[in-house]
């Protein structure tokens, strides 16, 4: 009958160990989770700049492209600034303006997924928490039924 008084205290440690242990697996979990937000708000800063050394690389490329332009018009004999060679420089000028603007937007977009991500691993990370509590409270629960269950007490 010895082992039956020291039952209720076997019972109890292995209680306190499960919540200990779902405690600290809660944590992990939700600290991975956490750490995943982070690494999806680095995102946006790496977005933030890659739209401007795409913006860097697309002006010099931009500026390189009418200087072509005006050397080639003005190897034809045509007169810059007027007719065909205005309305090349002004359609050009056009498209250049929606280029940019496409990978400003592309880069908004980006930004805006990578909140989107890191919002939902932030959520993530609050629900790992509370399955830790809830899995916490069913083994107290748990606990406090065998206990109250066993023959003899």
């Amino acid at each position: 009958m010895g082992w039956m008084a020291a039952a209720p205290y076997v019972v109890g440690a292995i209680g306190v160990a499960s919540i200990a242990q779902q405690r600290a697996s809660g944590k992990y979990n939700a600290a991975v989770q956490n750490r995943n937000a982070l690494v999806a708000e680095q995102k946006i800063e790496t977005l933030e700049n890659q739209l401007t050394l795409d913006l860097a690389s697309f002006n010099k490329k931009f500026v390189q492209l009418e200087g072509s332009t005006k050397v080639a018009t003005a190897k034809s004999g045509a007169v810059i600034g007027s007719g065909t060679a205005k309305n090349i420089e002004m359609a050009n000028l056009y498209e250049a303006e929606i280029e940019r603007d496409i990978m400003k937007y592309n880069a908004e977009i980006g930004k805006s997924q990578a909140l989107e991500q890191a919002n939902f691993y932030r959520i993530q990370s609050n629900i790992e928490k509370q399955k830790s509590r809830f899995a916490q409270i069913q083994t107290v629960a748990s606990v406090g039924s065998t206990l109250l269950t066993m023959k003899g007490y």
